[in-house]
């Protein structure tokens, strides 16, 4: 009998997962609790009960996006690897680092570029992109990292051209520490200008990077 349960239990988990992965992928829903959540729903299920992890839901992503976006997905993710790097450029005094899914090669049709910069003082990249003309909008996010240690670090939304950067302005001494990752509560994967240009290059050519 408790085999029996257990089984039930993973093929829930499993729906759940399933049904958030497709959430994110075709709603625009990036945020996994609010995806979790909202599949729990959609699948009449108690929200506090047989949850998915994040991890179990970006693996679900993963096989929903070549499952079902599969003839899309190489270009998706070279364009949004130009945005990078471009973007990255711009930033390029702000020692800038691609972090997020698309290191992984994961985007989605509404997939944002996080990027993390360390500024002397997040002022300056205020005064930089106003200077450049570029709109944004600037708002606090709360990082874990490790330790239980949670710090408030200022961050900065703009777009450039259909897509949505997202930076986030770290203290110089930070790029020797990054935050954990909401996906698997490790440290968040960084790139550099090199590594994503390199991984550009692989992109276009279509084999497989560092």
């Amino acid at each position: 009998m408790a085999g029996r349960h257990a089984r039930n239990d993973d093929a829930l988990r499993r729906r759940v997962a399933q049904e958030a992965a497709r959430i994110m992928a075709e709603d625009g829903v990036r945020d996994f609790a609010a995806a979790k959540r909202k599949a729990a729903a959609r699948l009449n299920q108690d929200e506090n009960h047989h949850l998915p992890s994040n991890r179990e839901i970006e693996e679900a992503l993963t096989e929903y996006l070549h499952l079902f976006h599969a003839r899309e997905l190489p270009d998706a993710l070279r364009a949004h690897l130009e945005v990078a790097v471009k973007a990255m450029h711009l930033l390029e005094r702000f020692s800038p680092r691609l972090t997020g899914p698309l290191l992984n090669g994961l985007v989605t049709p509404f997939a944002e570029i996080p990027i993390h910069t360390f500024p002397d003082d997040p002022e300056q990249l205020a005064v930089w992109l106003h200077e450049h003309g570029i709109p944004y909008e600037e708002s606090n996010r709360r990082l874990r990292f490790g330790g239980d240690r949670q710090e408030t670090v200022p961050g900065f939304r703009f777009v450039a051209g259909d897509t949505q950067i997202d930076v986030t302005a770290f203290p110089p001494e930070a790029a020797r520490e990054a935050p954990l990752s909401p996906v698997d509560a490790r440290p968040m994967r960084r790139a550099n200008l090199k590594d994503v240009e390199r991984l550009l290059d692989a992109a276009s050519a279509q084999r497989p990077a560092f």
